[in-house]
This record gives C-alpha cells, structure tokens and sequence, in this order.
C-alpha cells in the first residue's frame, strides 16, 4: 500500500505538476485565491507538499504571494502583459527558426493535425481544450529546436500567462482556428524563415494585444 507521507517527493512533485498545468491552460481565472489548506484537501495530501508547491509556483510567478500571506493566481496589469507579450514575440520566432531545418514534413502533418484539434475545441466552445492544444501547437514545434533553456524560459511566460489567457478566450469571439497557424505551416513547407518568424510573432502577439485595448 502506498502512502502519501508528508517528505514524499513524488506527492510533491505530481501535485506541483498538476497545479501548475491547471494555471497554464487556465483552468484557474485570474485573482483567485488558494489556501494551503485547500489545496492539501482538494489532492487528499499533507500540508507540506501543498507548501512546496505553491513555494515552487510564486517562485516561478504562477502565483502571487501577498505581504499578507495570501495566494492568487496572477491577476496581470496591461502593462505586464504587454511586457509578457513582447517576450513571447523576441522568444517564439527564434525558436522557430531554430526549429526549421529539424520541421520535416511528418513533424507538420502533425502539427496541422493539433490544428485541427483547435478548430474542434473552437466548434465545441472548450476553453481549456482550445488553450492546451494551441500550446501543444507551439511546444510541438518548439522541442525541434532544440533549445532547451530557451523553451524553459518560455514555458515560464505561458505559464504566468494561463489565467489570462483564458480570459482572453473568453473576450475574443473565436469562430475558426487562429488563422497566422496557416501561416506558420506554409512557411514551414515552404522553408521560409522569415516568414516563418513573421507568422509566429503575428501569432503571439495578436491575441493579447485584445486584452489590453480599451473596451
């Protein structure tokens, strides 16, 4: 029988990965509070992992930690999205680029295959499905690149990105796939690098910037 001591790692870390996937692809809104002793309750855990986890997390800006104790997810001011979203743009095109000589024709029928997936998630109004297929999209091409520190680094953004991601779902009236991914895979096809880079900084940054335009 296995038991979910208080120091096991593995209780840790399945709970920090399952937190943190759930603020990623938003399943959490922004501003909502967590409590250590909700958390250890929702996963049937002790209080330390619950501890470790949201310590890992504020550290990795997935939540925020107020001078009073209290846990949210982030709740992004225009201006720090607007700086999230000018990393993404310097990040994502190069990754892409880098990723272009390794984007064998198997690597984008899948990826047109992921697209296809957004557009059911687009026709069945899921939120959730629609955001981990769009990063699915990225990430699958990313890994060709073959750059870990820099996807790291970019899996940091969409993660303090998540919360406000969905709310951008559910601002923008989403009717078909984001239609610079057709751009991305013909440049892909096509082997033109700079229209590559143009397609996914479109991409990347079209979306957030209706999250910080005024109503």
């Amino acid at each position: 029988m296995t038991v979910n001591r208080p120091s096991d790692p593995a209780a840790h870390e399945r709970l920090y990965r399952s937190l943190r996937s759930r603020i990623m692809l938003g399943e959490l809104p922004p501003g909502k509070a967590l409590t250590l002793r909700g958390i250890a309750r929702e996963y049937h855990l002790s209080m330390t992992p619950a501890r470790e986890t949201v310590r890992r997390l504020v550290a990795e800006g997935a939540l925020t930690l107020s001078a009073s104790g209290r846990v949210t997810t982030p709740a992004l001011s225009d201006d720090r999205i607007e700086e999230l979203a000018a990393l993404r743009a310097l990040i994502e095109p190069e990754l892409a680029a880098r990723a272009l000589p390794r984007a064998h024709f198997a690597l984008i029928d899948r990826l047109a295959q992921m697209n296809a997936r957004i557009a059911d998630a687009v026709e069945n109004h899921d939120a959730v499905g629609y955001i981990r297929c769009n990063l699915e999209f990225h990430r699958m091409l990313y890994l060709r690149a073959q750059a870990p520190a820099m996807l790291a680094m970019l899996e940091t953004i969409w993660l303090q990105l998540g919360p406000t991601m969905r709310a951008l779902y559910g601002r923008v009236k989403r009717n078909e796939p984001p239609r610079h991914h057709r751009m991305i895979l013909a440049a892909l096809r096509a082997g033109d690098e700079p229209a590559l880079r143009l397609a996914v900084r479109a991409d990347v940054t079209h979306g957030l910037r209706h999250l910080t335009a005024t109503d």
